[in-house]
């Protein structure tokens, strides 16, 4: 028993490694040559080698999905690396062109006016309790610019120059309580007086001196009717929001917002006039 352990893994191995041998030499054999002993060994070994080329057949193809499936996986990183990568370009063209349109509008209202504009960035906004201020800084450093000067950009009217500091100017918007300005309703041409309402939480204005007997609709257009000479004539200030129109009194109740949004606001002009011969836009309707 002792002598067979001692051999038996010995006699194993060759048995192993011979068989292949065995199998292959029967193999290779003519049908007609081979003896019944090779025959028996190709009728036993056969569904052994069916078997293992089938493993062997799954075992390669698993390994050709896993290599194509990294390819994949690599190749969609590539891609979406690549769409991040467009659609980042994609968003800068975007913000190039809405910058230019604006600045060909803007260019465009500056060569409609009759008075010399300078034109400016704002680079800051700040919001109190009392009044709104947005700080600009000029494309001509240096130049001077007095208070009340009209302030306007592509979507209307802005405010007034409140006071200078180098190269930059603070701007009292149209919503401060401050600002003032003579309007007329582009539908109708009643006359009014947009006053800013000075409420921290919402960007309105009044209309003042609106006539109980002028027509005035929600949704009207409200514009500068160059009253005071300091504001060009017929730029948009604000839009009426509510109407109140009573039986009595000389006066309706008006409420508009306006035209600008504050929030998206990049590029103004800054309008340059007589200040000598015009009166600040508050003194107008005293």
């Amino acid at each position: 028993m002792g002598s067979w352990k001692r051999y038996r893994d010995t006699i194993l191995v060759v048995l192993l490694l011979a068989l292949p041998f065995f199998v292959l030499r029967t193999r290779i054999r003519k049908p007609e040559n081979m003896s019944v002993v090779d025959r028996a060994v190709v009728r036993v070994t056969a569904p052994i080698q069916y078997a293992s080329a089938a493993l062997a057949r799954g075992v390669s193809r698993l390994i050709g999905e896993y290599v194509y499936l990294v390819d994949v996986k690599a190749d969609n990183d590539k891609l979406a690396f690549e769409n991040a990568r467009l659609a980042d370009e994609v968003r800068r063209l975007e913000a190039e062109r809405a910058e230019n349109r604006r600045l060909r509008r803007l260019l465009g209202l500056r060569e409609e006016l009759p008075q010399q504009t300078l034109s400016a960035l704002v680079v800051g906004k700040d919001t109190t309790e009392y009044f709104r201020v947005a700080r600009l800084t000029l494309d001509l450093p240096g130049q001077e610019v007095p208070q009340h000067t009209p302030v306007i950009s592509i979507e209307g009217v802005v405010g007034t120059v409140l006071r200078g500091a180098g190269d930059s100017v603070d701007v009292r918007l149209t919503v401060d309580s401050g600002f003032g300005v003579d309007v007329v309703v582009e539908r109708t041409g009643a006359r009014g007086f947009v006053r800013g309402v000075g409420d921290r939480n919402r960007y309105a204005v009044s209309v003042e001196y609106v006539k109980r007997t002028d027509e005035v609709d929600v949704g009207d257009l409200l514009l500068t009717s160059g009253v005071g000479c300091r504001f060009p004539k017929a730029i948009p200030v604000a839009r009426v929001t509510k109407v109140v129109s009573r039986d009595f009194g000389i006066y309706q109740t008006v409420e508009a917002e306006p035209t600008v949004d504050y929030s998206r606001l990049e590029e103004v002009l800054i309008v340059l006039t007589d200040t000598e011969r015009c009166a600040p836009p508050e003194a107008t309707r005293r």
